[in-house]
């Protein structure tokens, strides 16, 4: 089997229905499955996807068990050569799965690569970035971050300066969207279980990097991505803050300690 494709649900069943029927309606030429994962919703969708797509592969986790350990169920029962993390709030555009498996087969080196998000405007997202640092954090989560002095590092964090038009080797990826090169999962292991909600994804590009896999944004494949910055919300102060950012602020002290000391870059930023 070429591809696995896990959607992880949380109470979106209606966004899941329609991913599904997005991937069906444009993506041929691949053998793939389609492997949903149920976070105890409670929101009708094991009976919405026993009714609409009977091919499709269903776990039932029975409780809230955050992205990456729901995503891992996932993974722990994929066939496919690659595997797909793909968030339910995405449309897949024409093609775009069949271009990132292409990439992945002519490039063997690369582990882990993500699409072009954009908005449902057409806007781009920021769906790449430097690995983060701690003077990162700070000025993306205090008002520091709008004094002057902290334009040109934001702005060199979060790639500013990229087209996303091309293809390139990044540090990051938003995990709305990974492929992953099976083989290379097997060698470095699964989600980091320890975060809940927020940064898995940091610290899983970090991992492929470490073990000599490249990471690639790949401008050619575009998606559109109904982004909700729900972590962005609340005050600063770290108890009367909503659970969403609460959940963010702790992966990032759970990040910061676990690569305590050491230091990581890209190792190339070429294009293809």
């Amino acid at each position: 089997m070429d591809l696995s494709i896990i959607i992880l649900n949380y109470k979106t069943r209606g966004l899941t229905k329609q991913c599904i029927k997005n991937i069906k309606e444009n993506t041929a030429g691949l053998n793939y499955e389609i492997i949903v994962v149920d976070n105890g919703s409670g929101d009708g969708c094991e009976q919405m996807i026993s009714e609409n797509f009977p091919d499709v592969k269903f776990i039932q986790s029975g409780k809230n068990l955050g992205f990456a350990a729901g995503n891992n169920s996932g993974i722990k029962q994929a066939q496919g050569k690659y595997i797909m993390i793909l968030n339910p709030d995405i449309t897949v555009l024409s093609n775009a799965i069949e271009k990132m498996v292409r990439f992945m087969e002519a490039n063997p080196d690369v582990g882990l690569a993500g699409p072009r998000l954009i908005n449902p405007n057409g806007t781009f997202q920021i769906s790449c970035r430097t690995f983060i640092e701690t003077r990162h954090i700070i000025l993306l989560r205090t008002p520091l971050g709008k004094f002057s002095f902290a334009k040109s590092i934001l702005d060199k964090h979060l790639m500013a300066d990229f087209d996303r038009l091309s293809n390139r080797a990044v540090d990051c990826l938003h995990g709305a969207c990974l492929l992953a090169r099976k083989s290379a999962v097997d060698k470095i292991g699964l989600f980091d279980e320890r975060y809940f909600m927020y940064v898995e994804d940091i610290d899983w590009c970090r991992r492929f990097w470490d073990a000599k896999y490249k990471v690639y944004f790949l401008g050619e494949a575009e998606m559109i991505h109904l982004l909700e910055k729900a972590s962005d919300h609340g005050s600063w102060n770290f108890w009367k803050l909503d659970k969403t950012t609460r959940w963010h602020i702790a992966s990032w002290i759970k990040y910061i300690f676990k690569y305590l000391g050491s230091s990581k870059t890209c190792q190339t930023q070429t294009t293809i």
